[in-house]
């Protein structure tokens, strides 16, 4: 009797078990089997990237970015246009992994559980795609851009959260991808990476809008006192450096001037807790989603810093990193008084399964970053660079709170390896947007490099979301 009872009891558990397994096995194949099919090592859909029967890819105005046409994936007809945007749509192949067509080329690709990969066209209008960019905008960063090694310029929404303008450089045309041999590789170095999500650049100056939000939050006297900069300073037994002698300076005015000698000073007055309670605060160490794709984080780390060292962390270098997705945030934070709207680049009128279901996650608040108090404050000190120092009639007319930097990669001013910064808002009404725009390869400063790149993007996108 006992022997039947134990049987009974190991052929429930193995019927138990395999049940499971069953359910497991179809609820993975329903939720998965569009993944598994989009694989490259499938056969059956392996040309094209398999986006042969992919649905369209178009801007905010409905400009055609990519199709498919008789078999074959057809991208913009304007070659600057395919070049400006092939980071944020993709080309045939799976390279670059952060773009659309790699990222969600499953719902693209219009796989049904039930039709498989023979859905009717008729059914197939659902899988086209709709992006918050404008391609004017995009065109006009890369056309910018294109003299450097490399950069990025982001243009966001800072209200809705629609990205305008995402663009990338080392770049190529998707009609003619490069082939990539061991001559050339040097040219193409970096060419598949989206540098506005996933790269990292010192961020020099911009940096002090960290240092100035910390200042501001633990020192109570900020706005009363005063520095001397006589164009170098000694600290923790090495030189602080300044581009100048600024003389006697308020905090306005070292953040106009962007003094390293004041922001230097308040770096090791403030110490390594409260410099690093503002940067991880303002999501420097953080990474930030943006249409399920994770940007790449960036770097504040002090705890090995000698004083000299910590004093050069305020000013943007030692091994300071940010990301430019992550700037632009941050600034759209500041226009927003202390918490940003999440940017996106899936429209929300697209008939995407994506949009249905609701994942482009359309306006979603991040965390708290400033206060409302500290957040009007560095919008101040942002829009005294811009009238007292950049020349407030640089943006054509708008209203901007701007920041530039220079960080120096390797030792020396003079570098042409730096990278330029421009960073900032537009306050005007009806033309909300936050940016970041960065260049690699220049001796220039930050405003004569990424200021330029800023300038007629901004400009364009402004004209773009007013037509």
């Amino acid at each position: 009797m006992k022997r039947t009872l134990k049987r009974s009891w190991l052929i429930f558990i193995v019927v138990i078990a395999f049940l499971a397994g069953l359910g497991f096995l179809v609820i993975e194949t329903i939720l998965n089997a569009a993944d598994w099919v989009d694989q490259p090592y499938n056969g059956h859909i392996s040309g094209s990237g398999g986006l042969i029967q992919a649905g369209k890819i178009s801007d905010r105005k409905g400009r055609v970015l990519a199709e498919s046409v008789d078999g074959k994936r057809v991208y913009h007809s304007d070659a600057q246009v395919r070049r400006a945007l092939l980071h944020v749509v993709g080309d045939d192949s799976l390279n670059i992994s952060t773009a659309i067509q790699s990222q969600f080329r499953s719902e693209l690709t219009g796989y049904s559980f039930l039709w498989g990969l023979d859905m009717p066209q008729s059914f197939r209008h659902g899988h086209d795609m709709e992006l918050t960019v404008d391609a004017k905008t995009c065109k006009t960063a890369y056309n910018k851009l294109k003299d450097y090694d490399s950069g990025a310029c982001v243009i966001y929404n800072y209200e809705t959260g629609e990205v305008i303008c995402s663009v990338s450089t080392k770049t190529y045309d998707p009609n003619g991808p490069p082939k990539i041999t061991k001559k050339n590789e040097e040219q193409y170095e970096g060419v598949y990476l989206d540098n506005v999500l996933s790269s990292t650049y010192t961020p020099g100056s911009i940096f002090k809008i960290v240092t100035a939000a910390a200042a501001i939050d633990n020192i109570p006297d900020i706005w009363e006192r005063t520095w001397y900069c006589g164009g170098k300073e000694n600290i923790g037994g090495s030189d602080i450096t300044c581009v100048g002698s600024h003389g006697t300076v308020n905090l306005k005015q070292a953040f106009g001037h962007s003094c390293n000698i004041v922001f230097a000073e308040l770096a090791v007055e403030l110490g390594e807790k409260k410099m690093n309670e503002a940067a991880e605060k303002l999501g420097i160490n953080a990474s930030f989603t943006i249409s399920g794709i994770n940007t790449k984080k960036g770097r504040y780390n002090i705890s090995k810093a000698n004083k000299n060292q910590l004093a050069w962390s305020g000013v943007g270098q030692y091994t300071d990193e940010v990301n430019p997705m992550q700037m632009a945030v941050i600034c759209g934070a500041i226009a927003k008084g202390g918490t940003p709207t999440i940017p996106y680049i899936i429209s929300g009128n697209s008939g995407s399964i994506l949009a249905d279901i609701g994942l482009t996650k359309i306006g979603t608040t991040g965390k708290n970053m400033l206060s409302p108090s500290t957040a009007e404050k560095i919008g101040g000190l942002m829009r005294y660079a811009v009238v007292h120092d950049y020349g407030d009639t640089m943006f054509g007319g708008l209203k901007v709170c701007a920041k530039t930097g220079t960080g120096e990669t390797v030792k020396g001013a003079d570098s042409d390896k730096n990278d330029g910064w421009m960073i900032g808002y537009c306050t005007d009404s009806g033309c909300p947007l936050a940016f970041a725009c960065v260049v690699r390869g220049s001796s220039e400063y930050g405003y004569s490099t990424a200021g330029q790149v800023a300038k007629a993007a901004v400009i364009q996108a402004a004209k773009s979301i007013k037509d």
